[in-house]
């Protein structure tokens, strides 16, 4: 019982965690890209007509690089599943491997 009671908890930790990441992580992340556009740019973008700031252009890119990232991810663990194939991070970086089993 106590056994089942742990695997239960096991599993409901991991899938709270992937939906707070992809379910609000990476809109929070895209949030902040869009913000740091602003910054970026300045002037009229910012509240305070302050000059834009390279680093904000910068970590635009990053957070935006981020963001599409995991799109695109996501679309090929749904595609892979599609073709009856899964993605593995066996090596570090996913890639396509046929399912076992």
């Amino acid at each position: 019982m106590m056994d089942n009671l742990q695997y239960a908890f096991d599993g409901a930790w991991r899938v709270l965690l992937v939906g707070l990441v992809f379910g609000a992580g990476l809109p929070l992340v895209f949030a902040l890209g869009i913000r740091s556009f602003a910054w970026g740019a300045g002037g009229t973008a910012e509240v305070s007509g302050a000059a834009g700031n390279p680093v904000g252009k910068l970590l635009a890119g990053l957070c935006l690089a981020v963001v599409l990232a995991g799109v695109a991810l996501g679309i090929t663990i749904i595609a892979a599943t599609g073709f009856g194939k899964e993605v593995s991070f066996e090596h570090g970086y996913p890639t396509i491997v046929a399912k076992e089993g």
